[in-house]
């Protein structure tokens, strides 16, 4: 009889790991580590899976990590399909109301990408419907930013960026940095893009289509904004009209990054882009300038 009051009152294996965290370690890791096992013992509860679910489960993760590697990331991936990683960047780079809200940067960014002009054409190859873009970057209190660095990057009109399609696109196609000029002012041609897919030959991708959940993004560019004295920005620009800004699988999609890509009437088809980039003072730079 002692022995069956003792083992119904032993404690669970969630209580002891909890109490063994914390005898010592690193404290943040240890939290993470109890409300990790917390979370996932609660949903072993809700779901009560079998053996074989959750040697299923076992085997995708590994297959995930088997997935990943220096020039796929399957974790991450993965991470942005259940829009964990929008929550982490919504948390640490959080913008007032007025400012133009931050977005992931993406698997296809390159920083070595050429300075150009103003004007300049950034598509190498010619192939597409002209879009000419213009914009202005400035300040939350309407301040023109002069000299304001910005990058663009996009997939070309069949959705695939230059660095995932190296033996059909120029180096550097679709892609460059500007500089504003005195009025925060920059403009430049390139091609209306297409509709971009998350891949599908992985187990993410399979995943997706097993639950039926679509992979294709809704058409956009990309922009990396910085200036002196103000947060770096980056951050997607959505046509507004593509049939998918209400399904878009990583969840980049914000009402104010809906834009109109307008076509404007001549021999060619071609549309017209208006961009404006409201950017925030770093906190050391906001607290001087109402000092």
């Amino acid at each position: 009889m002692d022995g069956i009051r003792a083992q119904q009152a032993a404690p669970t294996p969630l209580a002891q790991l909890a109490e063994r965290l914390g005898q010592g370690g690193t404290e943040r890791l240890a939290q993470a580590m109890l409300a990790s096992a917390q979370a996932l013992h609660g949903l072993v509860e809700t779901l009560r899976p079998t053996s074989d679910e959750f040697r299923a489960v076992v085997d995708f993760l590994t297959e995930v990590g088997f997935s990943a590697h220096e020039r796929r990331q399957e974790w991450v991936l993965l991470a942005d399909v259940i829009g964990v990683s929008t929550l982490v960047e919504d948390l640490n780079a959080p913008r007032p109301e007025g400012a133009t809200p931050n977005t992931l940067a993406g698997p296809f960014y390159r920083a070595d990408v050429p300075e150009l002009s103003n004007g300049a054409d950034l598509s190498r190859d010619g192939k597409g419907v002209r879009l000419a873009v213009r914009g202005q970057v400035r300040g939350l209190d309407g301040e023109p930013l002069c000299g304001a660095s910005i990058e663009v990057w996009q997939a070309n009109a069949e959705g695939l960026y230059e660095n995932q399609d190296p033996d059909r696109q120029p180096e550097f196609n679709l892609r460059g940095r500007l500089q504003a000029d005195g009025r925060g002012r920059f403009d430049f041609l390139t091609v209306k893009p297409g509709s971009t897919r998350l891949p599908d030959d992985g187990p993410v991708g399979r995943l997706m289509t097993a639950l039926g959940l679509g992979l294709d993004r809704p058409a956009h560019l990309h922009f990396r904004v910085t200036a002196p004295g103000y947060e770096p920005l980056v951050t997607h620009v959505f046509d507004r009209d593509d049939p998918l800004v209400g399904r878009d699988p990583i969840f980049g999609v914000k009402p104010e990054l809906l834009a109109p890509f307008r076509a404007v009437p001549g021999p060619a088809p071609c549309h017209a882009l208006d961009l404006t980039f409201t950017l925030c003072r770093e906190p050391a730079a906001s607290a001087a300038a109402t000092a």
